[in-house]
């Protein structure tokens, strides 16, 4: 692992964090989940170009429709997934979160939401990331995967901890046995934030919290993202957290940042299957 990723005490020893490289991608996953089929990958592996290249699996920022067809069927591909039970959602930076089953109006097209989560077996749920967390979520006990993300927005709101209740809401999971993945975005020290992401995160997690980090000297604050959702998964009973801290922002070779590369840049994939 190069200079500038470290990981999270809970992810120190090496056996729970694997680096795949298959049929040309690169990918994370946590070494743990034995009977999952899930990955965060990188941006490395595609056939995008420009600004995009290469894995982009964004189809609505201007990319060629073909190229990010041919993405995601190398990214299914690698992780082993059935890529026509896929079912991913129009992110739109709100805690909305969608129950995936068989009467699910989500499979077939982009319902707008931020957060899924399934019992179905073969079911693989997608989501697209360029600075926002990825969140993974599985319960051994009851079968159950969720997969969300969480930008400023959606972590002020609660993202992480509505998913965790929506999974014990929809499929009888027990926080306790609840396991999550938070993904690599944008770090503290290079997400400076405004009055007004410092207001709404003070609010929910409170001034004490240490989400919000200020600079007097400076003037400026940052916002903790990785500590942020890990206080809500922890807030709502799910103690089993491990967080793969590899700033977005600063490996903007490896992963699409919005913010280092000043909004022209790809969407980097995360999937996860029963």
């Amino acid at each position: 692992m190069r200079k500038g990723r470290r990981l999270a005490a809970t992810l120190a020893e090496d056996d729970l964090l694997e680096r795949i490289s298959k049929a040309g991608l690169t990918f994370y996953r946590n070494g743990a989940w034995k009977d999952l089929r899930h990955g965060i990958f990188t941006r490395r592996g595609g056939v995008s170009d420009l600004h995009w290249a290469s894995l982009n699996l964004g189809a609505s920022i201007g990319d060629d429709r073909a190229a990010v067809e041919e993405n995601h069927r190398r990214m299914y591909a690698a992780a082993a997934v059935n890529p026509k039970r896929a079912v991913s959602c129009w992110l739109v930076h709100s805690v909305r979160t969608l129950v995936i089953n068989g009467r699910s109006p989500a499979i077939g097209r982009l319902e707008k939401a931020d957060a899924l989560i399934t019992d179905q077996a073969d079911r693989p749920l997608v989501m697209r990331y360029a600075d926002c967390v990825p969140l993974l979520l599985y319960d051994p006990e009851r079968r159950a995967i969720g997969l969300g993300h969480a930008g400023w927005r959606g972590t002020v709101k609660g993202m992480a901890g509505v998913m965790a209740r929506q999974m014990k809401a929809a499929f009888g999971c027990r926080p306790e046995n609840i396991q999550a993945l938070i993904g690599p975005a944008i770090s503290r020290r290079r997400y400076v934030v405004g009055e007004d992401v410092v207001a709404a995160a003070n609010a929910y997690f409170g001034e004490d919290a240490g989400v919000i980090v200020t600079d007097p000297a400076e003037r400026t604050a940052t916002f903790d993202l990785w500590r942020a959702n890990r206080l809500d998964l922890e807030g709502n009973g799910v103690k089993q957290v491990a967080t793969l801290e590899i700033c977005t922002f600063e490996n903007s070779d490896e992963f699409y940042s919005h913010r280092a590369e000043r909004g022209l840049t790809g969407r980097f994939g995360a999937v996860i299957s029963l």
